[in-house]
């Protein structure tokens, strides 16, 4: 019995090393980051993708070339547990006037521009290019699927190179952009890998896009039902008047369910709990205590703080890993030439859409401090190249088994994709901050898109209870007249929308699932002191 459990604690003890190791070098990109946090080249994920590196070449010398891992990575590992706070915090913290003033350009960016990038990067570029140069016995799903992982754009490093307050319609459109964008190509990559299309006809393709508006409605609808759900528990039953841990923990926990729930019935967890958190923000968010509040405002954003620098070091350790390079040794030059290609066409294909797409989103908008500025297009086009961990999860899931493959064609494209990834984080990613300086340096622009999200004294008193609610506070305390015929809709359709929303919103919503306005006071409690101080 003694030997026994001696050799499980022999076996055990290298994972605690390997995890003492890791936790030991996130803490070291955290140090690090703070200390380059005034450099404006850097940021942390490239911090993290440095260090990543570093131990990387480390660990092969210390084992010879035999490996480059502390941990083995697993698919389930980052769409279970660190994709969820990432994207979820995403969604809480976005500034919502903003996100939904630009919904449609988003959504036509997201959706649209991503299957356009799609089209390009796997029908014109991959198959007409990949089948001359012989890399392998790779079928047309394959190629497809390449389309899909390549349009995946890094809205976690998007998070780090755009700044929220300084360009936020920069940022809104990105980042928004950059979600819907990953959800769609998830989607497609999983529709691709469930229809058969050796021989596409028709029905296929109608089928294909009804599967994906299928998965893109339905997903939405699950997170924004599940936040109402959260809302309207909460706001019911009222934990706070006994423990604010309990409201903490069923927020949450809610947040977590609606994206399993997602998972569970095959949608895209990715769009689920990202509207799961703008709603919410928007109702839930104003049931709870004080202290709640703060606790889970940054509670969720620590998550998603410590999933993201988690990604990059692995990904900057698995960039080192011998078994993926040593098949593709032998022909490092075609390696070499398939990372450049898929690059080229990760360019072409994005600007195949920003600019076409800008212009159509410009026809529909009269003012012109909302259009799209040429400068601005340039910057939303270099700051969606950046191809990172959801590009790399993909890859994984396509072609390898259990992280290593033995195949030439899925070595050649493991090894690209990984190129691909390190070469626009850190390119691309180093030159985001300063090409916005260089092409949006007036003040007068950066004050003039400030000035679009109006607030409250409450954001600048209460940095901490301040989630980009208070522009929607006051919006609902004003009278604004408003035409209602049929060619103000037509002229801005967004503002008008966003009226009448308001006024359904205050005379239904809110009464039923709380929010601003509707939160339950306990006397005495440090609610009621912050509400007396405000009135």
């Amino acid at each position: 019995m003694a030997i026994e459990f001696g050799s499980l604690i022999g076996s055990d003890h290298a994972s605690v090393v390997s995890m003492n190791l890791f936790v030991a070098l996130l803490c070291a990109c955290i140090v690090i980051g703070h200390l380059l946090e005034e450099n404006r080249w850097m940021n942390e994920s490239i911090t993290a993708l440095a260090i990543g590196l570093c131990t990387g070449f480390i660990i092969l010398l210390t084992t010879k070339g035999k490996s480059s891992h502390i941990l083995v990575f697993s698919e389930d590992l980052f769409f279970i547990y660190l994709l969820p706070p990432i994207i979820f915090n995403a969604g809480f913290q976005v500034k919502k006037k903003q996100f939904f003033r630009n919904f449609m350009t988003i959504m036509l960016f997201g959706a649209i521009g991503t299957l356009i990038s799609f089209w390009i990067v796997s029908l014109v570029g991959a198959i007409h290019f990949f089948e001359k140069m012989n890399i392998g016995s790779l079928e047309i799903n394959d190629y497809l699927a390449i389309g899909a992982i390549l349009s995946a754009t890094d809205s976690v490093c998007t998070l780090q190179v755009l700044n929220q307050d300084e360009t936020p319609l920069l940022y809104s459109l990105v980042f928004g952009e950059g979600v819907v964008n990953d959800a769609t190509s998830v989607v497609l990559f999983n529709a691709i890998q469930s229809f058969d299309l050796s021989h596409i006809n028709l029905s296929i393709v109608l089928q294909f896009f009804g599967n994906f508006l299928y998965l893109f409605i339905s997903s939405t609808l699950l997170g924004v039902l599940t936040g109402l759900l959260s809302a309207f528990i909460i706001k019911k039953l009222y934990f706070g008047r006994h423990s604010t841990d309990r409201e903490v923990a069923l927020m949450i926990l809610m947040a977590y369910l609606s994206y399993m729930l997602a998972e569970l019935f095959y949608l895209s967890g990715i769009l689920t709990v990202f509207f799961c958190g703008i709603v919410m923000s928007h109702y839930t968010w104003h049931n709870v205590t004080e202290s709640s509040r703060v606790t889970t405002k940054h509670a969720f954003a620590t998550l998603s703080f410590i999933a993201e620098i988690f990604i990059f070091l692995y990904v900057g350790m698995d960039a080192l890993d011998i078994e993926k390079w040593r098949v593709v040794s032998n022909s490092p030059g075609k390696s070499v030439g398939v990372s450049s290609i898929l690059l080229g066409l990760v360019l072409l294909g994005r600007a195949a859409f920003v600019f076409p797409l800008s212009f159509v989103s410009n026809l529909t908008k009269k003012s012109s401090q909302e259009k799209i500025g040429i400068k601005q297009q340039v910057v939303i086009w270099w700051a969606g190249l950046i191809r990172g961990s959801v590009s790399m999860a993909l890859a994984y899931n396509k072609f390898t088994m259990s992280g290593h493959t033995s195949l030439r064609g899925n070595a050649i494209m493991i090894t690209s994709t990984i190129s691909v990834v390190l070469f626009s984080t850190v390119v691309f990613g180093l030159m985001t901050k300063p090409l916005v300086r260089i092409m949006l340096p007036s003040p007068k622009h950066l004050t003039r898109m400030l000035s679009s999200e109006p607030s409250s004294p409450k954001s600048f008193t209460l940095p901490l209870l301040s989630n980009g609610q208070d522009s929607e506070g006051n919006n609902g305390r004003q009278t604004i007249p408003r035409p209602t015929s049929l060619r103000m809709l037509l002229s801005t359709p967004s503002h008008t929308v966003h009226y009448y929303w308001r006024k359904f919103d205050n005379a239904f919503m809110r009464p039923v699932f709380g929010g601003r306005g509707f939160v339950p006071i306990v006397p005495g409690s440090p609610l009621e002191q912050s509400v007396n101080q405000w009135h």
